[in-house]
């Protein structure tokens, strides 16, 4: 009975509304819920005792009938509309006479007659609630459907303790879902379609003891809560909102209460659960008009009592079981839109009497009016696992951003590469001997061009104090003539090599070893490797090339060793002529294209220097 009574109200309510909801435009409804928002007291409530602050010349049988009348004269002032008239009688003090309000004996006190209801469906009527109808605290019913009501429901109906039914579908209301009635505590009937609601369910709403529940012909956008299975409900419909994601499983916990379930024209993905086998009193099921997808579950063989079944227009695959088909109260079974690739025999439309099957649409062989190969291949041939299938995720992009992390790490391991060139430093006085056939030294001393960034003074004058020991006029033009390109700019900047005495005095420490000029001899071609990478792309080497190509600007620097610490440099002034010879090797490895790199390598550490 329940059932065949809903599907009736659902008809008239879709007939109406396109009657009605032509009637009021837009402008119209925003100016009515303009004037609502206007009217509403600080915070929205009504304020403890409101009823005595209204004075009133008319004498009422009880307190009750007097509340009732303030909160029906508000909501007459609150219409803006009333083309039929509905409300002309809402005059005077007896208001058990006005159109669409019935009275009856208080549940507490039998001797008192108090307001019981409100039945104002179909009216056409077009205003706003106004919050002193919180003071009608003994209806028990309030229906307002198919009229052009707009605004919010105030929260002063949460007074409204024992409202059994809720219905004010076929409206023009907005706003989130009106969370006041989930605070209205006896409520078993609650109808919000064909508004205007948006957002999310919220979870609280399936823990009440409801009876039906209609949210259809909204714009609800959200998942259906876990907490679905909760719900007592006989009659769930959500049809025609902008819903996603999966069914829940603790749907199977509503097999003893559950009878009809309409979720169609959603956005609902992934598989149907299992546990819809377990509805054994759901009569009507339909989820057409969404994106599921995977197979019949082998347990629908449990819904024993379906009459009505609609799984058209999804993704369904497989092959249509002979246990749906065979259901002993099935009327219409409607499973065409879809990709099922096998259906038996009984399944087949005209197999049964009096059942109607549709199987159009479909990649079924021998049947017509199928899907084409094609378009059947691109689905079938990639079947959904229901096993592994999850509803909603997408965490996991997420987790390849991590990788990009650890690829800033690996130029940290070349942090242990800036410190071995500290270690050649010290190694060339010992092997010195032996080094000289140790043209594989460059090789690894490509990583040198990072320290001398980090710390290019420390490292490189040893590198350069070496040739002093072979030829003091070398000696000068590293430390000194690079730094006399900037006392062009800037004299004062010969004092610096004051304060690089003490880098002369690592020399000081070489100078006996006379041998080892064989050796650090690559150690200038190291430099010669690393100038290429540091400084061919400045503009400055050649500016040091020329002056540095005639002996007389490093007879210059000689003048000016004698006046820093000549008897420093006075040492290595006997030994030269022993070691010119390796001097002019060098210079005869120059002029293949080391010359000129040498000395730029030599302005590159007075670069770093200087930077």
């Amino acid at each position: 009975m329940q059932a065949s009574g809903c599907f009736l109200v659902f008809f008239l309510f879709f007939s109406s509304f396109s009657s009605f909801s032509s009637a009021l435009t837009d402008a119209e409804a925003s100016s009515i819920a303009r004037r609502q928002l206007l009217a509403l007291p600080e915070g929205g409530d009504l304020p403890d005792h409101y009823e005595f602050e209204v004075e009133l010349n008319l004498n009422f049988p009880n307190t009750r009938l007097r509340r009732a009348y303030i909160a029906l004269q508000a909501w007459k002032k609150a219409i803006y509309s009333d083309p039929l008239k509905t409300t002309e009688n809402w005059v005077g003090a007896n208001v058990c006479t006005y159109t669409g309000v019935f009275c009856a004996k208080a549940l507490d006190d039998p001797e008192l007659e108090v307001v019981a209801g409100i039945d104002l469906n179909h009216a056409d009527i077009a205003g706003y609630l106004p919050v002193e109808l919180g003071l009608l605290t003994d209806i028990a019913l309030f229906h307002i459907n198919s009229n052009r009501f707009c605004g919010i429901i105030p929260k002063s109906f949460s007074r409204l303790t024992l409202l059994h039914e809720f219905d004010v579908s076929n409206n023009r209301f907005v706003g989130s879902f009106p969370e006041v009635v989930l605070h209205i505590p006896n409520l078993k009937y609650l109808d919000l379609r064909f508004n205007n609601f948006e957002g999310k369910l919220p979870p609280e709403l399936f823990n009440k003891e409801l009876d039906a529940l209609f949210l259809n012909d909204n714009w609800f956008t959200s998942t259906i809560p876990d907490t679905l299975g909760n719900s007592p409900v006989s009659v769930l419909v959500v049809a025609n909102n902008h819903l996603e994601g999966c069914i829940p499983n603790s749907i199977g916990k509503m097999v003893n209460t559950l009878n009809e379930i309409i979720l169609s024209n959603n956005k609902f993905a992934g598989c149907l659960p299992p546990e819809i086998g377990y509805l054994s009193k759901v009569t009507v099921f339909d989820i057409s008009s969404n994106t599921f997808s995977g197979i019949l579950s082998k347990t629908f063989k449990g819904l024993e009592k379906l009459e009505e079944v609609d799984i058209s227009h999804n993704m369904l695959t497989g092959f249509v079981p002979e246990s749906i088909c065979t259901l002993p109260n099935l009327v219409n079974f409607t499973f065409s839109y879809n990709f099922f690739n096998g259906e038996t025999q009984e399944c087949v439309p005209s197999s049964r009497k009096n059942v109607v099957f549709d199987d159009i649409s479909n990649c079924l062989p021998d049947r017509p009016q199928q899907k084409s190969a094609k378009e059947c291949q691109v689905v079938v041939s990639k079947p959904v696992d229901c096993g592994k299938a999850k509803c909603g995720g997408g965490q996991g992009p997420s987790k390849p951003s991590q990788p990009p992390v650890e690829k800033p790490k690996t130029p940290k391991p070349e942090q242990p590469k800036q410190q071995p060139p500290p270690q050649p430093k010290q190694q060339p006085p010992k092997p010195s001997p032996e080094s000289v056939p140790t043209p594989s030294t460059p090789k690894p001393q490509p990583p040198k061009e990072e320290p001398p960034k980090e710390e290019p003074p420390k490292e490189q004058p040893p590198k350069e104090e070496p040739p002093k020991e072979e030829s003091p006029k070398e000696e000068p033009p590293k430390e000194e003539p690079p730094k006399e390109q900037p006392p062009k700019e800037q004299p004062p900047k010969e004092e610096p090599p004051k304060e690089e005495p003490p880098k002369e005095e690592s020399p000081k420490e070489e100078p006996p070893k006379e041998e080892p000029p064989k050796e650090e001899s690559p150690k200038e071609e190291s430099p010669k490797e690393e100038p290429p990478k540091e400084q061919p792309p400045k503009e400055e080497p050649p500016k040091e090339e020329p002056p540095k190509e005639e002996p007389p600007k490093e007879e210059l620097p000689k003048e000016e060793p004698p006046r820093e610490e000549p008897p420093k440099e006075e040492p290595p002034k006997e030994e030269p002529p022993k070691e010119e010879p390796p001097r002019r090797s060098h210079q005869r490895k120059n002029p293949q294209g080391g010359a000129t790199k040498g000395r730029t390598a030599q302005g590159a550490a007075t670069k770093g220097r200087t930077s």
